[in-house]
């Protein structure tokens, strides 16, 4: 490994999962050493990062490796986006030797449930487990599993996607085309189109604080949750209980040891937690609930961005 300072290798992370480029330096061991915030422009992806890159290689000139975090499928095996809702198809064809020619470091693409777990499981809320599957409630809902320390992406890198378990068979369509996915139910647009769809059918909601606000979010709607808003508090609850019913389904098909829960969602801490874990425990076989931990997230919005890095760490 290259390490012209003669000092510990540090490793680079990217975040491109939302309207914020998020980058975390770390170090082998995986603490931050620096973090920096930075506007995403799809048409200058590749020339931003290489801008945020050489602006950090300056000051930080063992920096070995680059991980990027990508909303979408990602296929490690060939280092191809397949699929990206966020990225159009022009500027994901050559994005992962685009990054490489950009920047002259070495570059790890994955897609940003798989990084994100990768974080938690080493440095965050998996660290000492041995197998564990980890759940992203924000926009959309994204999960990934690991095997014995290792990412198990599947035969074509898409494993994990437990969004896509139906919920409900009467459901509204899902972007994948399936009707009535977890993620048509719980991610943080379709919590905000439950609510409004509540505060017009039920006068009683108009109470809510939220009716006030036409445009609130989910972040708001669990920030009025936890200030005791009985409203915001029932719609956490049956969120909640949506999402424990495909914990379950993930509990009994992996008898997994720890599933952690991360994601803008999660911000509403127990109040979403509570009801998770005794949904899952009322629905997944019993030997199943009582073997698995069932946690939230440690890393917060920097996850995704401390996983990337330390998939860059750990492919050398």
């Amino acid at each position: 490994m290259n390490n012209p300072s003669g000092s510990a290798a540090s490793f680079l992370g990217i975040d491109l999962s939302g309207p914020t480029m998020r980058t975390s330096l770390v170090t082998s061991s995986g603490d931050v050493i620096e973090r920096r915030e930075n506007q995403i422009e799809a048409d200058k992806l590749v020339s931003k990062v290489a801008e945020v890159v050489k602006e950090l290689r300056d000051s930080h000139p063992d920096i070995a490796a680059l991980g990027i975090g990508i909303p979408g499928l990602v296929n490690r095996q060939t280092d191809r986006v397949i699929a990206s809702r966020d990225l159009p198809s022009t500027v994901r064809e050559e994005l992962h030797s685009e990054f490489m020619d950009a920047t002259g470091l070495r570059v790890e693409i994955e897609n940003d449930a798989n990084a994100a777990a990768y974080g938690e499981y080493v440095v965050g809320a998996g660290r000492g487990s041995r197998d564990m599957f980890y759940v992203t409630i924000g926009d959309g809902i994204g999960g990934a599993l690991i095997l014995d320390g290792k990412l198990w992406t599947g035969a074509s890198g898409f494993a994990g996607e437990v969004g896509h378990i139906t919920i409900d068979t009467e459901g509204i369509e899902c972007e994948c085309g399936n009707m009535g996915c977890l993620e048509t139910v719980a991610s943080g647009p379709n919590i905000v189109r439950r609510a409004n769809e509540r505060l017009h059918r039920d006068g009683t909601s108009s109470l809510s604080r939220l009716a006030i606000n036409k445009n609130f979010t989910a972040a708001d709607l669990a920030h009025e949750a936890n200030n005791g808003d009985d409203f915001s508090l029932m719609m956490i609850e049956r969120t909640g209980k949506y999402i424990g019913t495909g914990v379950a389904s993930v509990l009994n098909l992996l008898n997994i040891e720890k599933i952690v829960l991360g994601g803008g969602v999660m911000d509403a801490g127990d109040l979403i937690l509570k009801p998770i874990i005794q949904e899952a425990k009322q629905r997944a076989f019993q030997p199943c609930f009582e073997a698995t931990q069932i946690v939230a997230a440690a890393l917060g919005p920097d996850a995704v961005s401390i996983g990337a890095a330390m998939l860059a760490r750990d492919a050398a």
